[in-house]
């Protein structure tokens, strides 16, 4: 059962392009067992209709400060008064201004004053908005009020511009309401736990516009992070290049090769406890890589090749004291070729997977075998945000 079945979320919506990715956020909440209540500023209303989101949630949307029918029972109090948690997405500069000084000037803001439940915000707003020094002093203000604030992502933003102010993603937002209410049930099996993940392919140069890498997505390792995290783990991602979003609550490192991964690996080995990769490392990287491209000719073209550094095998070796988990992609005898990878680079655990012939990368599923020097764990092919949960809990178990 989720840990949020049956907690009552109210979710705010105020006026920015993000608002359309608040609905999915709603039925997410509600899949997880949720009761879901929304409120949405004016603005918010120009992005995405009241309609939209009564349907999905079931509830009738709340727009109005002053509502006659509702101020009857003194219904803003009430609904603050409902909510376990208060999560606003997206939350504007201008609505995150207005919060930080204590305005009360419309139902959404009033709501947040006269609650007790803890508020939430995922900034989203153009990148210059959100480095601006006013929005960074709001920033700061709202932290010192107890205010969690998630996000915001960097990438690609509706103006076209490129840079921090993007909403986290609806389904990372759900998690994290999710894992309010877990570390507030229990303590998480990965409590104090620094766990350090190696995730996606690494980019080899041969010239400055061309490398040699693989399919891997980073989809696995990402899903890995995200439950690391939400298990209660301090969790640092050391990326090579994908089109993902880190994870809420994840400290993310963004490499190119596989040097540059190794150097930040065995930087962040030290202070981790856990080490689980699930990189698609590149075994080997031009020896030679040419300062200028190289221009295409009848002549064939030979590469000399170096071998990469063995990112997993130098941090088992180095730090005997991690509990080492390794991957194992395989096109052909999966479990004998994983077995013997798990004991050359003396490994605590190893995670094969078959890949090729439409099977492991570039897909959202996967299907593995968990191998221990004693112990085989077969799990079928499933979601990987799923299996990724399952596998944590599995390491959790072993280290507990």
């Amino acid at each position: 059962m989720s840990a949020i079945n049956n907690k009552h979320i109210l979710i705010g919506i105020s006026g920015g392009i993000a608002a359309y990715k608040t609905a999915e956020l709603v039925r997410s909440l509600i899949k997880k067992g949720a009761q879901v209540q929304v409120c949405m500023t004016q603005a918010a209303c120009d992005f995405i209709t009241p309609l939209t989101l009564q349907a999905i949630s079931g509830n009738p949307v709340h727009t109005d400060l002053l509502n006659p029918q509702a101020e009857a029972a003194m219904g803003h109090i009430e609904l603050a008064r409902w909510a376990d948690l208060i999560m606003i997405a997206p939350a504007t500069a201008d609505f995150m201004a207005r919060l930080a000084h204590g305005h009360a000037n419309d139902l959404l803001s009033t709501l947040c004053l006269a609650s007790e439940a803890p508020i939430h915000l995922a900034p989203a707003m153009n990148r210059v908005m959100w480095s601006n020094p006013a929005t960074q002093s709001n920033v700061r203000l709202l932290k010192e009020q107890g205010v969690q604030l998630h996000g915001p992502a960097e990438g690609e933003q509706a103006c076209g511009e490129v840079g921090a102010g993007r909403m986290l993603e609806a389904l990372q937002l759900a998690d994290l309401i999710e894992s309010q209410f877990s570390a507030s049930a229990k303590q998480l099996p990965l409590s104090g736990k620094k766990v350090l993940i190696t995730a996606g392919p690494t980019r080899e140069a041969i010239d400055p516009v061309r490398y040699i890498s693989n399919r891997s997505s980073g989809k696995m390792g990402y899903a890995i992070a995200a439950a690391a995290q939400q298990m209660g783990a301090e969790v640092t991602l050391v990326s090579g290049p994908v089109a993902l979003e880190a994870p809420a609550g994840v400290r993310r490192i963004l490499v190119e090769s596989a040097k540059e991964m190794h150097q930040q690996t065995l930087k962040e080995a030290e202070r981790s406890d856990i080490f689980i990769a699930t990189a698609a490392v590149a075994d080997y990287s031009p020896a030679n890589v040419a300062d200028q491209k190289i221009k295409k000719t009848d002549d064939p073209v030979s590469l000399e090749l170096d071998y990469n550094p063995d990112i997993l095998m130098d941090v088992s070796h180095q730090f005997p004291e991690l509990f080492c988990v390794g991957f194992a992609a395989e096109t052909e005898n999966l479990i004998e070729h994983a077995k013997t990878k798990m004991l050359r680079k003396k490994l605590d655990m190893i995670v094969a997977n078959p890949v090729g012939h439409n099977q492991g990368f570039d897909k959202d599923t996967n299907q593995v075998e968990i191998l221990f020097k004693d112990q085989h764990i077969s799990l079928p092919e499933q979601d990987k945000r799923t299996l990724a949960t399952k596998l944590m809990n599995i390491v959790a178990n072993q280290i507990n």
